[in-house]
């Protein structure tokens, strides 16, 4: 990696105009960007090419997409740690795809650039070693009316539960316990039981969102953001501090309240876009490195964010998602290396991979961030890489905006842990 950091370029570097009726090239398109009234700065990103020399690909700053929370789908409103918002995946898709182009995300996480390049009229394609990614992302492709979930709601037995953990007395009252379990029986079948249909996907989809939070619409007493499970044993002391008990949650009514939310933008038109891709969806479950269910040469974009040297614990963090869904979290391998080294070499061969499944023109879209209290730029790291899998390196695009809510509550600090912008590095297969 270079440690010489961004050099200031002259703008003659800017490539020339397309062709009359085109589109603008990406490139050209940065560098004028001023839709947030102001101009887009140019740098140079420098880094060690495979072949030993020092190399700069041109960088573009500025405000690219909005900073508010609520101008995205409704569909989107479901909680995971270390998510992108729906604009990123946005901006490249509407400006690098045409409607029936394939859109893939290896690292997909909740599904954002699936479900977004789904409502864009993009066929989605998503793989994550998680497997609660698949469980989180299906459902809403296929949304069902509310009538149906509550209908379904009223036929499902509350009070026949699998297990009855002790532990998790600690976030649940034991009704609410009961009924979650009964829930967990209902939807975690064997593979001889009938395949759960789109409508108990959806409720699933929703309990798993639901099952503890810090306000009463969540199954459990007060606790951390939904996106982050703490042990039984740490809730037992933000019980003690905070002199709660857990009270009895009405789980039908909690899972109708936030069907309606994730809902509210699901009209005709968006039913229309998501029938129109969905059948054709593709969501995978296994490494990122190894994805051989994708053919060759079929992919137009790739929009992701891979997981960034351990910040983030996706195992721990849902360690309670597992157990209502019946799966051991130790057993989910994830890309999380600790050490930049290791880091790169698995990136390595996500970008060789990536470059197999891309067609020719095909672009990828790699959003990193600045870890190490901003001393480590992942892109100057992450550039060798795709250039060494044969792909050319186009831009970097760094998104410059205030943290958001989200990133505050998990007590990160402007400019001190975790990801201060969107840093993407934008790579075409010729």
């Amino acid at each position: 990696m270079s440690n010489t950091g961004t050099l200031e370029l002259p703008l003659r570097f800017a490539p020339h105009p397309a062709p009359p009726g085109a589109r603008p090239l990406l490139s050209e398109e940065l560098a004028g960007f001023c839709e947030f009234g102001q101009p887009s700065r140019v740098v140079a990103t420098n880094f060690t090419h495979p072949n030993g020399s020092l190399t700069g690909v041109p960088t573009f700053i500025n405000e690219f997409w909005t900073a508010k929370q609520r101008q995205a789908s409704s569909l989107h409103e479901v909680s995971y740690r270390a998510c992108f918002k729906p604009q990123l995946p946005r901006f490249f898709i509407e400006r690098l795809t045409q409607p029936g182009d394939l859109v893939y995300d290896p690292f997909m996480g909740r599904g954002t650039t699936p479900l977004e390049a789904a409502l864009l009229g993009r066929i989605p394609v998503g793989n994550d070693a998680n497997p609660l990614s698949a469980v989180m992302t299906g459902p809403r492709l296929h949304p069902p009316q509310l009538e149906e979930v509550e209908k379904r709601l009223h036929t499902i037995p509350l009070n026949d539960p699998a297990d009855m953990p002790e532990d998790l007395l600690a976030f649940y009252h034991p009704n609410t316990l009961r009924a979650i379990s009964s829930l967990k029986k209902y939807l975690v079948r064997g593979p001889k039981e009938k395949p759960l249909d789109e409508v108990d996907q959806w409720i699933c989809l929703v309990s798993l969102n639901r099952l503890t939070g810090h306000s009463n619409g969540f199954f459990s007493v007060y606790t951390l953001p939904p996106n982050q499970a703490v042990s039984a044993k740490s809730q037992r002391k933000i019980n003690e501090k905070r002199k709660q008990v857990p009270p009895e949650r009405d789980v039908v009514k909690i899972i109708l309240k936030k069907s309606r939310q994730l809902l509210g933008d699901v009209d005709r038109r968006a039913r229309s876009a998501l029938a129109g891709v969905s059948t054709k969806a593709v969501l995978l479950t296994g490494p990122a490195a190894s994805t051989p269910q994708l053919q060759s040469n079929s992919i137009s974009l790739v929009v992701t964010s891979p997981p960034f040297l351990n910040v983030v614990q996706y195992a721990t963090d849902n360690w309670l998602r597992c157990w209502f869904l019946g799966i051991d979290p130790s057993g989910v391998r994830l890309t999380t290396p600790g050490k930049l080294g290791e880091w790169q070499r698995a990136m390595a061969a996500v970008f060789h991979e990536l470059h197999r499944a891309l067609k020719s023109g095909g672009h990828v879209a790699f959003e990193v961030g600045e870890v190490h209290n901003g001393m480590t730029r992942l892109e100057e790291t992450v550039l060798p890489c795709g250039v060494e899998a044969g792909l050319e390196p186009v831009l970097v695009l760094i998104n410059d905006q205030k943290f958001t809510k989200t990133a505050n509550c998990w007590g990160i600090d402007n400019m001190s842990k975790g990801t201060n912008t969107n840093r993407v590095v934008v790579f075409r297969k010729n």
